[in-house]
């Protein structure tokens, strides 16, 4: 198998672990992650060293994913895809055998499909996007790079997710529509309307949606 090096060793790694695990073709190797998160193994994977420590890894070993989480910022996850394509770091799609991709839409580098997420026919995802479980990219939809389409989430048909954005939990974007870059939209959302860049919509309270 492949040897594989995950970057960041928080909740979103766990669940990556798993993926990795399960689809096969990559061995971990372990995980790079800063010092004053500790040093205790990460799902029986050892931690490797820090940001510093790449360089010399990357020679062993060149394949990488991204796992740290995003929820508020992408600043991390392109900060962390700019340092891996810098020191020539191979960034391969992890599919889990549960997740559906068409074979007519397309997946950028370093991004992640996990357990029982849909990408539909003429979609494409961009580099280093989390497509994350049960989330679904409907047909000739269109996600950015460094993008986050949480649990559950309905991206419809045609919809455009700018560069850097969050898609919350269970948030429903209208087939067609816009949004803009660095976008934060909370759990639950109904989203209807085109939305400029760096909007932020709060997750939705019971019995309301940001539907007009």
């Amino acid at each position: 198998m492949t040897p594989l090096l995950l970057i960041g060793g928080g909740g979103h790694c766990h669940a990556c672990i798993d993926v990795i695990e399960t689809a096969g073709g990559y061995a971990i190797t372990g995980v790079i992650q800063p010092k004053s998160a500790g040093q205790a193994p990460v799902q029986g994977y050892p931690i490797l060293g820090d940001d510093e420590a790449l360089p010399d890894l990357l020679r062993r070993t060149s394949n990488a994913l991204i796992t740290v989480g995003q929820i508020n910022s992408p600043d991390t996850r392109v900060r962390l895809y700019h340092l891996l394509k810098t020191h020539g770091a191979e960034l391969p799609v992890i599919q889990s055998p549960t997740a559906y991709c068409s074979r007519h839409a397309t997946v950028g580098e370093g991004s992640i499909l996990l357990h029982g997420s849909l990408v539909n026919a003429n979609a494409r995802i961009g580099a280093n996007c989390i497509i994350n479980t049960q989330a679904l990219v409907e047909h000739d939809a269109r996600i950015g790079d460094h993008c986050h389409i949480a649990t559950g989430a309905r991206v419809n048909g045609g919809a455009t997710v700018g560069t850097g954005s969050f898609i919350g939990s269970g948030a429903i974007l209208r087939e067609g529509i816009t949004i803009g870059e660095c976008t934060v939209i909370g759990a639950g959302q109904v989203i209807l309307r085109d939305l400029p860049p760096h909007s932020r919509v709060p997750s939705a309270k019971l019995g309301t949606s940001a539907a007009e």
